[in-house]
């Protein structure tokens, strides 16, 4: 059935697209590492609500994405200015936390939709995803509800990989003792990335 089977491919291509390093499952294994298990699974869920929109765009929007040469040629200069800048973000916000950096960090859902919204990774995956599934004729987007079950296959696969990490960082935890380190953690890996993604543009 169209509705199995587009919700099993979604799913399981979310999951596999969502376990590299990215801004979101980063942010979601310091939640965890902080023992903000609340706030991990609100930001987790915030995360993939606004993933379910961005994957809707991507079908609809699919050709024209695709065919437009100034968003193919500045997907990863985008994703180099966020990056850099969530990473500087969330190091100023581990050494020296202001008022609203705290407020922010401990505001979850808030929190996961910002944070989603500019990541630009989201869109130019399930575009490319969405193009090949259908190329392929893995899935059947004919009608709204196979539709649909697309795109909540997309957006619990991404959830089921940050309740793991949710769970795995918490177990983790137990182990080290360091905790100022593990709050700089995801601020240096992305800005890494970010570093990464700038030089990988330019050369």
């Amino acid at each position: 059935m169209p509705l199995i089977t587009n919700f099993c491919v979604a799913f399981i291509f979310s999951f596999i697209g969502t376990i590299p390093p990215g801004s979101l499952n980063l942010i979601i294994l310091q939640l965890g590492f902080q023992q903000k298990i609340n706030i991990a699974w609100r930001f987790a869920l915030a995360s993939c609500f606004i993933e379910y929109f961005y994957a809707w765009i991507a079908v609809k929007f699919e050709a024209l994405i695709t065919a437009s040469p100034l968003i193919g040629k500045n997907v990863e200069l985008i994703a180099a200015i966020v990056m850099t800048g969530l990473g500087v973000f969330s190091l100023l916000s581990a050494v020296k936390p202001s008022k609203f950096t705290e407020r922010f960090n401990n505001s979850g859902f808030r929190r996961g939709i910002v944070l989603a919204i500019l990541n630009p990774l989201i869109l130019p995956f399930w575009v490319g995803t969405t193009a090949y599934l259908n190329g392929m004729k893995w899935i059947d987007l004919s009608s709204n509800p196979s539709l649909h079950s697309y795109l909540i296959g997309a957006s619990l696969g991404s959830l089921s990989v940050f309740v793991l990490f949710i769970y795995l960082a918490k177990k983790i935890v137990v182990e080290l003792h360091h905790e100022a380190t593990l709050h700089k953690i995801p601020g240096i890996v992305l800005l890494c990335l970010g570093l990464y993604a700038f030089i990988k543009y330019l050369f």
